[in-house]
């Protein structure tokens, strides 16, 4: 009670709610990052293992060879870094109605 008082003091139109809103768009923006980050690992890991294979293709005979990895997976990647990017822009817009 003693903090909605004083948020009430700091912020007489939104009060407690607003900063609670404003953790809300923080952890958002946050869930988008880690998101962001494991794509990039997800990528990462992928690039290491097609280069793995490359590795083990030029070692191997070629009836025994593995098939390639899709080469599209590193633009879905990129598709998706940008709609997190533009996601994380629009929260971040936003967050100035309660700063």
């Amino acid at each position: 009670m003693v903090y909605e008082a004083n948020a009430r003091v700091r912020d007489p139109v939104y009060g407690c709610v607003g900063a609670i809103s404003s953790l809300q768009q923080q952890v958002a923006q946050l869930q988008t990052q880690v998101a962001l980050a494991q794509a990039e690992i997800v990528c990462l890991r992928m690039q290491q293992a097609a280069s793995f294979n490359t590795l083990i293709d030029s070692k191997t005979p070629a009836s025994t060879a593995s098939p390639p990895l899709a080469s599209s997976l590193p633009d879905w990647v990129q598709q998706h870094k940008t709609l997190m990017v533009k996601n994380t822009e629009e929260l971040s817009s936003n967050d100035v109605l309660w700063s």
